[in-house]
């Protein structure tokens, strides 16, 4: 009894110097504790996300990967793996795993050491990752326990594995759950089996050691701990234990879920927000909508690609990628026998959608094989490289291909691209460039740009940055100056030699027709549509004078250091922007309105909240401008008054084609309108010029779309170093330009 007695004593005592010890510890440690509640104050750091105009993912931007979820959209068998794998008694304790704490104590006592041995809730990991260090000392252990007890008391239970599941790192900068679904499977949270959840789940406790990429076997031992957890609890039966047991680890990095390929506007946006956000623009979720449209981003994707590849097709076919050594003992194993590095060789980063190949057989049949990286074989038919002439140089190919043999190779490593029968076909990287703008005529937004044929390749955006010659594609402008100085699409100009001898040409400037002939006495219209290069210089220096051309041009967006001050000008001698003239087609598109190019429509928080909205000016003939900003001095002095009657009279159609300013209702004078650049008639006489330029000019290959509604103008530089097409519709403005980087002759 007496021995008893002394027990509860000794047990009492202990009781009471252990509580003691804790309030002391919290005593000690709690002034340098954070409140719970700032956990919502603190922004997870989540990455840029750009998007179209019409909901698809262009680019996730920034350091840290995060999808942030809320608890009611991980799937169940997800959050009994976490349970299972990290805290069984999670939805049962206050926060804190005493015992832990004791084990950790004892071995301090025992040893000097705290590792290894923490036995940390969910909830306690939430309070380190949050607030403190990884640091192995009791009083980090102390401050863990009583901040993981004051977030029990301030969150729930679902509270606290949201923000669990949102907060934690997986290995391949991918944090919170949802990234790392992506990042390993490339599905979203949703999509995910018990095998995968099991999976994330392990990763866990050491991201590198359980990374299910670089150590599959290390993961798939986690994973089936997991597993075994979730049977134990009760979340799994034996049916599901064993089905998601026999599945593969197949796992692989993967990027953001890109939905839409638009790397040239994502860097545009990436560098806008920059200037406006700061640093903060790659951790503060900020998500983008752009003003560019899916389905005409695709399609100019696909039309800049396809032409690429088919002008380096018409250069001849340069060579395989590569050539290996394969041995006829290599030939007769089994694809999945074959040495690893055979397949390493094509393991390398391929541009512009194309498929890296290895030729393993070439028969008399003139079909070839081929093997791809992943194992997988093809045949490539003759049909897919006939094509294939010798290249020499770039204007020089050799004799036809009779034969697969004389193209082709066993043992080459070869691009090639899937054809429209389901086939391949060979290809190569081309070596010329190219970039397109689409833009919006009512408004100037950016509806579809691609700068370049693969922008991992080179991040040079040719679309804004690649200033050259425009050549016959300036044309339209100059046509517009002219009228506007008096001259109508009837008047009459002279197609003969111009001989012009100045400072700034440095010699006797001859400018010649591209066909070499002289046509004498040209309508205007007729010498546009015929892309007549002595007309265009007499309207320049003759009829319209460069000094009122220049201020005309300057009405387009055009500026000053773009613009030469000389003869050449007429035949677009000087230098523009592809982006630039999408913006001068766009102000001949809309009417003469002075419309600006923009990409950032809308800017949200991550909460969706709306912190910008563009507002650009806008093609509006409906409202009431504050006051006219037409242009007034487009007259010359000398100009006789019945040749701008003449004028009025041949474009009283206009008065049907705008509707009248004056029935505007009072709503819409608030209405950021476009100021008017050039007059209505002058935009509609360049349009139907240039529909001639289409139906019966050079622009004829674009009546292959079968439209009547599409105005147009090709353009060629000096020595043919860049190829233009100018084309528009009430709906759209397009620009094509095609050259090489180092300016050398198409």
């Amino acid at each position: 009894m007496r021995a008893l007695i002394l027990g509860l004593g000794l047990s009492l005592t202990v009781a009471i110097g252990a509580t003691a010890g804790v309030i002391g510890a919290y005593y000690y440690v709690q002034p340098g504790l954070p409140a719970a509640e700032t956990i919502r104050n603190i922004p997870l750091e989540v990455p840029l996300r750009i998007f179209s105009r019409d909901g698809y993912l262009i680019s996730e931007i920034g350091e840290r990967k995060r999808i942030p979820v809320t608890y009611e959209e991980v799937p169940k068998h997800v959050i009994d793996a976490f349970v299972a794998a990290e805290d069984r008694r999670f939805f049962e304790h206050s926060g804190v795993d005493y015992r832990g704490i004791l084990r950790a104590v004892a071995r301090l006592a025992q040893t000097g050491d705290v590792s290894g041995g923490g036995g940390s809730t969910l909830t306690q990991q939430l309070a380190r990752d949050y607030f403190l260090t990884r640091e192995q000392t009791v009083s980090r252990k102390l401050k863990e326990a009583f901040l993981a007890y004051k977030i029990e008391q301030e969150f729930s239970k679902e509270q606290i594995m949201a923000l669990f599941l949102n907060k934690m790192f997986f290995g391949q900068r991918a944090y919170g759950v949802a990234a790392s679904a992506q990042v390993y499977f490339d599905k979203t949270l949703g999509e995910i089996n018990i095998a995968e959840a099991a999976t994330l789940a392990g990763i866990l406790p050491a991201p590198s050691r359980y990374n299910p990429v670089s150590n599959v076997e290390n993961a798939k031992v986690r994973r089936g701990y997991v597993l075994g957890r979730m049977l134990d609890l009760g979340y799994i039966d034996n049916a599901l234990y064993e089905q998601a047991m026999s599945e593969p680890m197949e796992s692989r990095l993967h990027g953001a879920a890109i939905e839409l390929n638009a790397p040239y506007i994502a860097e545009m946006v990436r560098s806008q927000m920059l200037v406006r956000y700061g640093e903060e623009t790659y951790t503060a979720g900020y998500q983008v909508v752009t003003t560019l449209d899916s389905r005409m981003q695709k399609a100019a994707n696909y039309a800049l690609r396809n032409g690429l590849l088919e002008f380096t097709r018409r250069r001849g076919y340069r060579g395989p990628r590569a050539r290996i050594e394969l041995s006829e003992a290599t030939l007769a194993l089994p694809l999945d026998q074959w040495p690893a590095e055979i397949f390493g060789a094509m393991d390398q980063y391929v541009p512009g959608g194309l498929s890296l190949a290895l030729v393993t057989n070439v028969a008399p049949n003139n079909v070839a094989t081929i093997v791809f990286r992943d194992g997988v074989e093809a045949a490539l038919p003759w049909a897919g490289m006939s094509w294939a002439n010798p290249f020499i140089d770039r204007d020089t190919f050799g004799p036809a291909p009779t034969s697969a043999a004389d193209v082709l190779t066993v043992g080459d490593i070869i691009y090639v691209m899937p054809t429209a029968n389901a086939s391949w076909a060979l290809a190569q990287i081309p070596e010329v460039q190219g970039a397109v703008v689409a833009l919006d005529p009512y408004d100037g937004g950016i509806a579809a740009l691609v700068g370049g044929f693969d922008y991992t390749t080179s991040k040079f955006n040719r679309a804004r940055q690649a200033y050259r010659q425009p050549g016959s594609a300036f044309k339209p402008f100059i046509y517009s100056a002219a009228l506007e100085f008096g001259n109508t699409p009837a008047t009459v100009i002279l197609d003969a030699p111009v001989v012009i001898s100045s400072s700034e040409l440095e010699a006797v400037w001859r400018p010649i027709n591209y066909s070499g002939r002289f046509y004498g006495p040209t309508r205007m219209r007729e010498a546009l549509v015929r892309s007549m290069n002595l007309v265009s210089v007499r309207l320049l220096l003759f009829e319209t004078g460069i000094g009122n051309a220049i201020r005309h041009l300057k009405k387009f967006g055009f500026s000053d250091a773009t613009l030469i001050h000389n003869g050449s000008l007429a035949l677009g001698g000087g230098q523009a922007s592809p982006l630039d003239m999408a913006q001068g087609y766009a102000i001949l598109a809309n009417g003469g309105h002075a419309v600006q190019p923009y990409v950032i429509d809308s800017i949200f928080g991550p909460a969706g909240e709306p912190l910008f909205r563009a507002e650009p000016a806008i093609v509006c003939d409906e409202c009431v401008p504050a006051e006219s900003e037409v242009a007034t001095d487009t007259l010359r002095p000398d100009d006789p008054v019945d040749r701008q009657l003449l004028l009025d009279q041949m474009v009283n159609v206009i008065e049907t084609y705008r509707p009248n300013a004056t029935d505007a209702p009072e709503l819409y004078e608030n209405v950021n309108v476009a100021p008017q650049a050039i007059t209505p008639q002058n935009a509609f006489l360049i349009q139907d010029m240039m529909r001639d330029v289409i139906s019966r000019g050079t622009g004829r290959k674009a009546l292959v779309l079968g439209r009547k509604d599409l105005s147009g103008k090709t353009g060629t530089s000096n020595d043919r170093r860049d190829a233009w097409f100018g084309g528009y519709n009430a709906d759209l403005a397009a620009v094509v330009w095609v050259g090489y980087d180092d300016d050398l002759p198409l």
